[in-house]
């Protein structure tokens, strides 16, 4: 499958890694052009692309940059994409640490819902709420006990199931949270945010969330986020990636 990834940073090489090695053939863009990328792309295995480029032709698109640059990306990159194509946000909204204040997404209170607006094309939220070193170094085959369970979000049913699949080949089980409202479950300050569990203590933890986006689920999450050490983390990571 021919995968592109948008965002050179921890979470974007350490998927580019885990599909070469799973026999995808990945594109890989950022910002600052191809040449910035060439010995990376080597190094995995990838393909150094232009924005423009890295969404030509593939089934699967990942955009996993800071969420205050997503409002920058050209539109016209995803203005023709096929309805077929996946297109996966790995971001979090972090207003203190890294991203500031970005007015509509604070109204609406639900990251990837905004990303999708911004897009203007439906998103599936996935690898959010999951640490790249996780990723790389916690898979396991399917059916064992502790494997760890990833939340999955969108509107799109068929792309889900693209979704679902490299989830579970890249080593853990997938979990269909809902549509991308229901996003808000699996962000930043949420009781599954970071935090390695099998998909029976996710489900558990999500049946006890309930279903209302509410001001006062708003507020809490927002509460939780400010203090949350595993959101420090996830931020480290920004932090010691390319974006």
């Amino acid at each position: 499958m021919n995968i592109g990834i948008i965002g050179a940073g921890e979470m974007g090489c350490c998927l580019a890694s885990k599909f070469i090695r799973s026999g995808h053939a990945v594109s890989i863009a950022n910002s600052r052009g191809p040449i910035s990328l060439k010995q990376l792309a080597e190094n995995i295995g990838a393909e150094a692309a232009t924005l423009e480029d890295v969404t030509k032709s593939k089934k699967v698109i990942v955009v996993s940059i800071p969420q205050k640059n997503v409002q920058d990306l050209p539109k016209s990159i995803f203005s023709d994409l096929p309805k077929d194509v996946a297109v996966i946000d790995t971001g979090n909204y972090y207003p203190n640490l890294r991203d500031g204040v970005l007015p509509a997404l604070v109204q609406s209170g639900i990251d990837s819902l905004w990303v999708q607006e911004q897009l203007g094309i439906p998103v599936v939220k996935v690898f959010n709420s999951i640490l790249a070193t996780s990723i790389m170094d916690l898979s396991r085959p399917q059916g064992e006990k502790d494997r760890i369970a990833i939340a999955v979000s969108g509107d799109d049913v068929n792309a889900k199931e693209v979704i679902f699949n490299l989830v579970d080949e890249l080593g853990f089980d997938p979990f269909d949270l809902g549509n991308i409202r229901q996003s808000w479950k699996q962000q930043p300050g949420s009781p599954i945010y970071c935090r390695d569990i099998n998909l029976s203590t996710l489900k558990k933890r999500i049946e006890a969330l309930g279903t209302n986006w509410s001001e006062m689920q708003h507020m809490i999450l927002t509460k939780r986020s400010a203090d949350e050490k595993l959101m420090k983390a996830d931020y480290g990571a920004y932090l010691r990636g390319l974006q």
